[in-house]
């Protein structure tokens, strides 16, 4: 059984304090299958997988924790992507305009990971020096992009699809406000999903939201077209509306207290998916 965290609101929806605490609520396992961070806007969240050798985010990181499983950042998020501004810049590799990809790490064994380069932009110094770039992928092109993806990126994503379905609860938290985070994954197996945005969570059937996300239209992101999660919401209608409270610093740290706060959003979840 799968429960499916998406955003509603492009930036800082709180997908992630929601996940710990359906992670702890349930116990199940939680994955994150795409993440990325900004060298700029992220700066200490890079400088600390860096200082590992390493390129991870801290919503994995977070999730690790809640589920208690002793998994690696890397065991749960199999493609994470740094991302440099780039005011002023062009349409960028992968299409942006604001900023540029720097470099992709794909696979989960956070101790032998793949990296991909985009050899049309500068590598900071501090990446350059913590990560073994020189064994990297270079890549200059879409289509160049496009190929290695196929090759490297697809087959993760459909190994970690394979995991997720044979997981008996699965957490699967999106990125951003993108619908599905993984498109491999069998739309039978989510049972409910939540839309998360500050201040509320709306609780769908699974079944109908992925078949919203069918006939919803794609927009552009990353290089890619995408359903975003607000154009898959105007063909449904919510099982529910649940408010979600306003939580302090130490309160987003302790999936325990998240548990305890958004008890009523797990419940409505829960009873969507036919647990309650």
């Amino acid at each position: 059984m799968i429960l499916l965290v998406v955003g509603a609101d492009r930036v800082d929806a709180g997908k992630t304090t929601f996940s710990a605490g359906l992670l702890e609520r349930t116990g199940a396992v939680g994955y994150k299958p795409r993440a990325g961070n900004d060298f700029w806007f992220d700066h200490d969240d890079c400088l600390t997988a860096l200082s590992e050798g390493r390129l991870y985010g801290k919503d994995a990181a977070r999730l690790s924790a809640a589920d208690g499983r002793d998994r690696p950042p890397e065991q749960l998020n199999p493609v994470h992507r740094l991302w440099r501004p780039a005011p002023g810049g062009g349409s960028g590799l992968l299409g942006r305009s604001d900023r540029e990809f720097v470099v992709d790490r794909v696979g989960r064994d956070a101790t032998d990971p793949l990296f991909v380069r985009n050899a049309t932009a500068e590598v900071p110094d501090a990446v350059a020096d913590a990560l073994p770039l020189e064994d990297a992928v270079p890549v200059e092109t879409v289509e160049e992009f496009n190929e290695h993806a196929a090759r490297e990126y697809v087959p993760a994503f459909e190994r970690l699809a394979d995991e997720i379905e044979a997981t008996e609860v699965a957490v699967v938290e999106s990125y951003g406000d993108i619908a599905l985070p993984l498109s491999s994954l069998d739309p039978a197996s989510i049972a409910a999903v939540a839309a998360v945005e500050p201040g509320r969570a709306r609780i769908y059937d699974g079944d109908r939201y992925c078949r919203a996300c069918e006939v919803a239209s794609s927009s552009p992101k990353d290089g890619a077209l995408e359903k975003r999660v607000p154009d898959v919401l105007e063909y449904l209608d919510p099982l529910d509306r649940v408010r979600l409270p306003a939580l302090g610093g130490d309160q987003r740290d302790d999936p325990a207290r998240i548990a305890r706060a958004y008890r009523d959003a797990y419940d409505a979840l829960l009873d969507a998916a036919g647990q309650v």
